[in-house]
């Protein structure tokens, strides 16, 4: 485990790119390794880490719209490059955002609306939430995930693959007497199948122009010295099938009518998520998987619930990340206040970094400080309609509280889209100016 993540942090250390300059390399180096110490909770950092999540934010900054950096790729390198340039923190999320508007356009998705595509250019997407998984389908869920998401779900978030409701298991290709083979393949030369490959083949191509786009941004940037903190990204068991499969009123009938079946369903899930997250992190060379945690809030589910539910295959994939090697960051969304004293015993001390959105700091702290790395929570509406003055005296406040010993970052409780520029800068300026370890 250790020599794991310690390997991963050596590469993330180490990049496979040719620096701009000498200061540039020192640079990077100095922030990753200020970004370890923070986590880790074995050596004090240098300084206070600040790392802004943002959105949209290099879009409206630079006089661009959310619908260019889904569209225009150029435009969303210039973007991104302009901000982390000008901004300097110590790490960027990446510029991968939403993805390639083009691609969801192709396939016809319907899980979201996307700028230009169901919500005006100047805004950001928005989830269409529903059943797209439907409460007798479980069991076939259960059976065999591949199958039900190949030839169920995907049809059915995709108008481009309702075709694909044809296929028939691949499975059943097993011997050449008796028709098995062939017969398991009749659906692909079916026309309108083909006629979803083809779009598939088509998004395919968009999708590699696009990420082509995002790597080349991603090798300028860090050559400038700036990391990009997340080497991937998974989700909760129970996010998993509340966010997208079955949607919040389906997951919270489920927890009443078949727990038996939504249990199952998550540990079905728990193995997925964390390969989901260990292989971008192992292929990225960098240990940090952002885990964004949504229906776990407080207010949302019960303690109870909570500790029923959404704890257990969570705690699953946190410590199948730990054993390969990675750093989960969990996004606490909402609060989480009353969670605290429910995980602190179950996490592995120096092995987790907790983002938190409006979650009391001070409480935080003192709860799972000694075990777990925190980061938060500068209110999205301060950096909107707040002051640089008014940002400053909040950092100087967080790090008052959450920076003695180490183990705190400054971020943004909510991700930023639209914020007074001034105000962004104004939170890594205070951070850079009031969290120096002395």
């Amino acid at each position: 485990m250790e020599e794991k993540q310690e390997e991963l942090f050596n590469r993330w250390l180490s990049p496979q790119v040719e620096f701009v300059d000498e200061k540039a390399e020192e640079a990077y180096k100095a922030r990753v390794t200020r970004i370890k110490d923070a986590i880790q909770l074995k050596k004090t950092p240098d300084k206070v880490p600040v790392f802004p999540l943002i959105g949209f934010f290099p879009a409206y900054y630079t006089g661009l719209t959310p619908y260019d950096m889904m569209y225009d790729y150029e435009k969303l390198k210039m973007a991104f490059k302009k901000y982390v340039l000008e901004f300097k923190p110590d790490a960027h999320a990446g510029a991968i955002g939403p993805g390639p508007g083009k691609f969801f356009e192709i396939l016809d998705y319907k899980l979201y609306a996307w700028p230009g595509h169901g919500v005006a250019p100047q805004h950001s997407y928005q989830c269409i939430e529903g059943e797209y998984m439907k409460a007798d389908e479980y069991d076939a869920l259960i059976q065999d995930p591949t199958y039900f998401f190949l030839t169920v779900f995907l049809p059915r978030i995709f108008g481009a693959l309702e075709p694909f409701k044809k296929i028939s298991p691949l499975t059943n290709a097993l011997e050449m007497y008796g028709g098995f083979t062939p017969v398991t393949f009749i659906p692909f030369g079916l026309p309108d199948v083909q006629s979803a490959l083809k779009a598939l083949m088509e998004a395919g191509n968009e999708v590699l122009k696009w990420i082509g786009n995002v790597v080349a941004w991603e090798r300028e940037i860090t050559a400038a010295g700036f990391p990009n903190l997340f080497g991937g990204g998974t989700k909760a068991p129970f996010d998993t099938i509340g966010d997208t499969l079955r949607g919040t009123k389906g997951i919270m009938l489920d927890m009443y009518r078949r727990p038996e079946k939504l249990h199952q369903a998550m540990e079905i899930f728990t193995p997925l998520m964390i390969k989901m997250g260990a292989s971008a992190a192992k292929a990225n060379g960098n240990p940090i998987v952002f885990i964004p945690l949504h229906k776990g809030a407080d207010g949302f589910i019960s303690n109870k619930q909570f500790e029923e539910f959404y704890w257990p295959t969570l705690k699953k994939v946190v410590m199948g990340l730990v054993n390969e090697g990675c750093l989960p960051f969990l996004y606490a969304e909402g609060s989480y206040n009353s969670r605290l004293e429910l995980i602190k015993n179950d996490l592995p001390k120096g092995k987790t970094l907790w983002g938190f959105d409006q979650t009391d700091m001070a409480k935080a702290k003192k709860i799972i400080g000694d075990v777990a790395s925190i980061c938060g929570n500068v209110p999205s509406s301060l950096l909107n309609v707040g002051t640089p003055q008014e940002v400053k005296d909040y950092v100087k406040k967080l790090i008052e509280v959450c920076g003695e010993g180490g183990g705190f970052m400054v971020m943004n409780g909510a991700v930023i889209d639209e914020a007074k520029p001034e105000n962004v800068k104004a939170m890594i300026e205070a951070t850079n100016e009031y969290g120096v370890y002395k």
